[in-house]
């Protein structure tokens, strides 16, 4: 590994393979950092620590901050693209290094409806796409009323930050929204209100989108989430219309061409029982959702973000099997006394055909340190063994009681 203390003093070489610079270490540019060195390229990362999971693996690491002006400035220095594992870069440290002459994408100016909720909500309703009803809340009394209008069926999220079910309240009355709203306001935290939706389900559309404009959509997929964490994919969703799911692909197209979006996005959506959908959040990046493209589609995410960003060609995103499903490796209760390598032993001497991503990420509860695609032909066969094979990897249980030595 270069740690590169004096990135500026090194030389750039305009004839040699890109250098693409990623904000954030974690499980995402690392994932990319794959992708980087089929294609000859060179992922640099800008994390925090030795022991985050790109800085684990990557060549060029520059370790400091993404709230760090300086940082983000010497890790930009000679990159072909700066893009991002994340979207926490305050926008204005983005707009500084765009009038810099870095090649920022996606830009600061599309960027900014994945960092802001609110900026996001609003300008989906004036495009005319369908989103829950909302309000910004900067006063006790404006979740209240919002709450009383919707019999207190709502939802309360942090405007900036928060995910896997951070940032994210469901009070189910007024004294305990007036509770939440309070704390969060006084400690310097906007807040939006939402109606909660009565679902059918959670569904993803992702496309990609370069700079040149072309741009191309992977299957929409059904995510399940537990705890407000995603848990499970399933490529494409069993059982969707076509109509809707070409719907939610123009959305997604759409949604990227009039926000300027380049490299990856993820839209979220809602699935109501009626079949309507609605936008739920937008992620400008490589994306949980979009994992089982890794091992289920010719062209996964993390290459066709790298082409996205770089002006290349797009991939061709058929899926290689009928149905991909991927479920997270999620951190148990409690660690395992069986080692990580052992488990990992197990579970190809049963499961073969079990795709395995590890992060390289300590355990701990509920934290997501891998996943698990499996591919086949039959959508409850499939989901049973990567479900069965991710808990066997978090708990070091089999679910169906299976021992391997018997």
């Amino acid at each position: 590994m270069t740690i590169l203390s004096d990135v500026s003093a090194r030389s750039f070489d305009p004839s040699a393979m890109p250098t693409v610079t990623m904000i954030g270490g974690g499980q995402l540019a690392r994932m990319t950092h794959q992708a980087a060195i089929a294609l000859g390229q060179r992922l640099r990362v800008l994390a925090e620590r030795p022991e985050d999971p790109a800085a684990q693996v990557s060549s060029e690491v520059v370790f400091g901050s993404h709230a760090d002006l300086a940082a983000l400035r010497k890790a930009a220095v000679g990159s072909h693209a700066l893009t991002f594992d994340h979207e926490h870069v305050p926008t204005e440290y983005l707009r500084a290094l765009v009038a810099e002459g870095v090649n920022v994408q996606p830009p600061p100016s599309a960027l900014v409806y994945a960092q802001d909720k609110l900026a996001m909500r609003t300008t989906l309703l004036e495009l005319g796409l369908p989103v829950p009803a909302f309000t910004p809340v900067t006063s006790v009394a404006d979740v209240v009323r919002f709450g009383q209008e919707h019999r207190w069926r709502i939802v309360v999220k942090a405007v900036r930050g928060g995910y896997d079910g951070r940032g994210v309240w469901m009070p189910d009355s007024a004294a305990a929204a007036e509770a939440i709203v309070a704390e969060q306001l006084a400690g310097g935290v906007q807040l939006l209100a939402e109606a909660k939706i009565d679902l059918k389900r959670e569904l993803s559309a992702m496309v990609a989108r370069s700079p040149f404009g072309q741009a191309a959509t992977w299957p929409v997929v059904q995510t399940v989430q537990r705890d407000g964490q995603c848990a499970v994919v399933i490529a494409p969703a069993p059982e969707l219309p076509e109509h809707t799911a070409t719907t939610a692909e123009t959305m997604a197209l759409n949604l990227a061409e009039r926000l300027g979006v380049t490299g990856v996005m993820a839209v979220e959506l809602f699935e109501t029982e009626g079949g309507e959908l609605l936008v739920n959040e937008l992620a400008m990046r490589p994306h949980n959702s979009g994992h089982w493209g890794m091992d289920g589609a010719r062209t996964g995410q993390f290459e066709q973000h790298l082409r996205a960003v770089l002006d290349y060609p797009l991939g061709d995103t058929t899926p290689l099997a009928e149905v991909t499903v991927m479920a997270n490796i999620l951190g148990a209760p409690q660690a395992p006394a069986m080692s990580m390598d052992e488990r990992l032993h197990h579970l190809f001497a049963r499961m073969p055909e079990a795709k395995v991503h590890l992060y390289g990420k300590t355990e701990r509860q509920a934290r997501k340190i891998g996943h698990i695609n499996i591919l086949g032909d039959d959508v409850a066969e499939v989901r049973e063994k990567a479900e069965r094979a991710a808990h066997w990897m978090s708990h070091a249980v089999w679910t169906d009681g299976w021992d391997p030595h018997e």
